[in-house]
């Protein structure tokens, strides 16, 4: 089986990541929380046996951690569901057999729920790990279905509900993983003592 893992980040650029957050610890402490949630995604995924894709929201870096064992590449679309969308479109293009997606914004993301989202592909066509917001830290899916993509009120709490309506709309059998909790608001901070300390570190350096 070919098997691809799609990373979705964006560059940790100050003012321009993780912005709910910053409206109340500011731009310095959300560009802080959202660096060590890149690493953390980083440090769970550079030992997987998957070919993986990293997709930049707005440029590719050159000099970063995603180096070896990671193709990097650029999201295109109008909005996440259109970026999500085209990377799967090209991930089937490419020939990959069974494709999974996630983004940097759940700490609690593991390398073996990754792992079983893909042993799921044995027994299931769609896997979705939902998000205590309501929308989901990955989607996976054995073949490429567009409908999944379309018609969604993306960055709201019925995204999940709405996917998963879709896999019983399509009728094939899809796997649900363990709910997790994304990094987005400073209440999500109150679970994750280490990066609500981060986010307070005002001698913290984001060079």
């Amino acid at each position: 089986m070919k098997e691809l893992l799609i990373i979705f980040v964006k560059n940790p650029e100050l003012g321009k990541v993780k912005t709910r957050l910053a409206d109340d610890i500011g731009n310095d402490g959300a560009l802080r929380v959202y660096q060590q949630l890149l690493l953390q995604t980083f440090e769970i995924t550079q030992n997987l046996p998957f070919e993986k894709w990293v997709y930049y929201s707005d440029n590719i870096d050159v000099h970063d951690f995603w180096e070896a064992g990671y193709s990097k590449k650029l999201q295109n679309g109008n909005d996440l569901g259109e970026r999500i969308l085209k990377a799967f479109s090209e991930a089937f293009d490419a020939g990959f057999e069974r494709v999974c997606i996630i983004g940097s914004d759940c700490f609690e993301l593991t390398s073996d729920i990754i792992k079983s989202a893909f042993s799921a592909f044995d027994e299931n066509s769609f896997v979705i790990g939902p998000a205590k917001d309501g929308g989901y830290y990955l989607l996976g899916m054995d073949q490429f279905e567009k409908q999944v993509f379309l018609n969604k009120n993306w960055s709201t709490s019925e995204v999940g509900k709405q996917t998963i309506n879709n896999f019983e709309l399509l009728n094939k059998p899809y796997h649900v993983l363990p709910e997790l909790s994304d990094i987005d608001t400073i209440d999500d901070l109150e679970s994750f003592p280490d990066l609500k300390a981060l986010a307070q570190n005002t001698d913290a350096h984001t060079d």
